[in-house]
C-alpha cells in the first residue's frame, strides 16, 4: 500500500454526523502504513470502513485491497470493531 502524507484530524471531526470520512479515512491510512503508530491491519480496515460508509471512494478501495491481505477470521474482527464503534457514536 503507498504512503501518503496526512494529518489525523481533531477528535471531534471523527464523530460529526454527517460529516466526511475524511478523518477516518487518515486513520486507516495511519494503521495501514504504520505512521506513528504500528502497523495494525485490523485496526486500518475498521477505519476504511466506517470512512467507506460516510461516502469515500477512497477508503472503499483501500479496504478492499487490504482485505485481500488479510485473513477471514481478521476481516470479520475489523467489521465486529467498525459496527462496535458505529455503535457508540
Amino acid at each position: 500500500m503507498a504512503r501518503m502524507q496526512f494529518d489525523v484530524a481533531d477528535k471531534s471531526e471523527l464523530g460529526a454526523p454527517g460529516g466526511s470520512g475524511d478523518a477516518l479515512l487518515n486513520l486507516g491510512l495511519m494503521y495501514s502504513t504504520g505512521r506513528d503508530v504500528e502497523v495494525d491491519l485490523v485496526t486500518a480496515h475498521k477505519w476504511f470502513n466506517l470512512a467507506a460508509m460516510r461516502g469515500s471512494v477512497a477508503a472503499r478501495d483501500y479496504r478492499a485491497e487490504l482485505a485481500r491481505e488479510m485473513s477471514p477470521a481478521e476481516v470479520a474482527e475489523a467489521q465486529r470493531q467498525a459496527r462496535e464503534w458505529f455503535a457508540s457514536q
